[in-house]
């Protein structure tokens, strides 16, 4: 089962396997606090397609089929997190964006769920 929730949220045991999924470490979030099992960074959009996007809504279609097909690059990475979750049931895709329904987790997630 797969998760998606803010680094700036409480942690909870429910989390599981807590994969950071950002390219760059949230912003006054200590390791401690943030309680990241594995900071996959290169999961996360590249540079380029992170600063296009800025977390502009209106580009938010556009960014969800740019960063799609980055990640057909990225398919060691996507098996390596689906045998985490096979190992551990649980695991949650932790990023820092403001915005819970337009970020890199809702689209990494909704990509996982479609793999077997």
């Amino acid at each position: 089962m797969i998760f998606i929730k803010r680094v700036y949220d409480n942690f909870s045991d429910n989390d599981g396997y807590r994969i950071l999924v950002d390219r760059l470490w949230p912003r006054g979030v200590s390791k401690e606090k943030a309680k990241i099992d594995l900071w996959l960074k290169e999961i996360a959009p590249t540079n380029n397609l992170r600063k296009w996007f800025s977390h502009d809504a209106e580009k938010w279609e556009l960014f969800k089929i740019k960063y799609m097909e980055e990640l057909k690059e990225k398919l060691p990475l996507l098996k390596e997190i689906k045998k985490i979750e096979n190992n551990e049931k649980v695991i949650t895709l932790v990023y820092a964006a403001k915005d819970e329904n337009r970020n890199n987790a809702v689209v990494l997630k909704e990509v996982l769920e479609t793999k077997n």
